[in-house]
């Protein structure tokens, strides 16, 4: 909930969906969702961000488990968060990639590099792993 200057209170704006198991086809899904709901959103360069990151988080959500994943995007008044949850509880790790892979390894070194904050929390079946970025920040 966000309070207006007025004292009411409105819903944050939010993006949430369920990701089919290994359906690579849900990524660019998530980038033009998450496009749409940070049309009005902070800084133009700000929102690319965004689908960049949740373009890897949901890619490594599916490449690297078994099972369904949820995408939840928040916007806040100065901030976006963004979540993706899943079913296995193994902890991602940024890692530096070997120098003859050119696909592989850089997801989490871009969230970690390029968002204002980022973690991973465990969740009662498995782990979820978010980004914040400030909608003003350079």
């Amino acid at each position: 909930m966000e309070e207006k200057a007025d004292g009411v209170m409105t819903q944050a704006p939010q993006l949430r969906c369920r990701l089919g198991r290994a359906d690579l086809g849900a990524v660019p899904e998530a980038r033009r969702a998450l496009r749409e709901l940070l049309r009005h959103w902070g800084r133009p360069e700000r929102s690319q961000v965004a689908e960049l990151l949740t373009s890897e988080l949901v890619t490594n959500a599916l490449v690297h488990t078994d099972d369904d994943a949820v995408l939840t995007a928040t916007v806040g008044p100065r901030a976006l968060r963004v979540e993706v949850r899943d079913f296995v509880a193994r902890r991602p790790r940024p890692c530096v990639p070997d120098a003859g892979d050119s696909t592989h390894g850089r997801g989490l070194l871009l969230v970690e590099s390029l968002a204002d904050a980022w973690g991973v929390r465990a969740h009662g079946v498995g782990k979820a792993v978010w980004f914040e970025l400030d909608a003003e920040a350079a």
